[in-house]
């Protein structure tokens, strides 16, 4: 089992990354689509944000919902094409990005592996270990901040690949 340390880590990481991806975009940046059925860079990096959400509540904490509408950036919900209602800017999205992030990070400070077994789950899924949850997550994390290096691109940014 990864340690709860290097876990917090990874998590950071894919925050840094998506940071860094986002560098210098516009908000008219983040809702360029890409020639074919996808999700621009302003989906992506909201759709994140529901998943550290969901692992917040698995753990059984406050997150930012529901002071934070991400109901546009649910699974399955339809392409953000441009502005509109529930459409969050890059940088709100990036901050409660980081918010979340830091939520977790204390979070992870009171957890051992043990406590990390307890069964948890959440709509629609299995109860399973709340460490089986924290790693599919971050799976699911890595999936979409390897997206945003082509979205970045396609935003037009046109630069050395992070």
């Amino acid at each position: 089992m990864i340690a709860i340390q290097d876990l917090l880590e990874a998590y950071q990481r894919n925050l840094d990354i998506i940071t860094l991806q986002s560098k210098d975009l516009s908000q008219q940046d983040s809702l360029r689509q890409l020639p074919f059925r996808s999700n621009c860079l302003n989906w992506v990096v909201g759709h994140i944000l529901t998943n550290r959400c969901t692992i917040l509540r698995l753990m059984g904490l406050h997150d930012i919902l529901p002071g934070v509408d991400l109901e546009r950036y649910q699974r399955e919900s339809d392409p953000i094409t441009g502005p509109g209602k529930g459409v969050l800017t890059l940088a709100e999205l990036i901050n409660h990005l980081a918010t979340t992030q830091q939520l977790l990070a204390q979070a992870l400070e009171n957890e051992t592996q043990d406590t990390l077994q307890r069964l948890a789950s959440f709509p629609g899924s299995s109860e399973r270990p709340l460490a089986y949850w924290l790693f599919f997550f971050f799976f699911h994390d890595c999936y979409h901040v390897g997206q945003t290096e082509i979205l970045r691109q396609a935003a037009g940014a046109d630069d050395k690949i992070i």
